[in-house]
């Protein structure tokens, strides 16, 4: 299994990205994106993806989520 899908990341809003993505790689997740404003993504659901949303200047915008 892949990281915890349970995990809290919502202390991460406000950090930069870089700093989020290897947090939650440390969790155990080896498949983590930062997402720009703008972005596309595809929509399909993944178990082992989290995106880390950030803003203009480079910081998380939104709780990072699995999928």
């Amino acid at each position: 299994m892949f990281g915890s899908a349970s995990s809290d990341w919502s202390h991460l809003v406000g950090r930069e990205g870089n700093e989020a993505v290897e947090i939650i790689k440390k969790a155990g997740f080896t498949n983590v994106h930062i997402m720009e404003p703008g972005m596309m993504g595809t929509m399909d659901y993944r178990t082992d993806r989290v995106r880390v949303y950030v803003n203009e200047q480079g910081k998380v915008a939104f709780t990072p989520t699995v999928g």
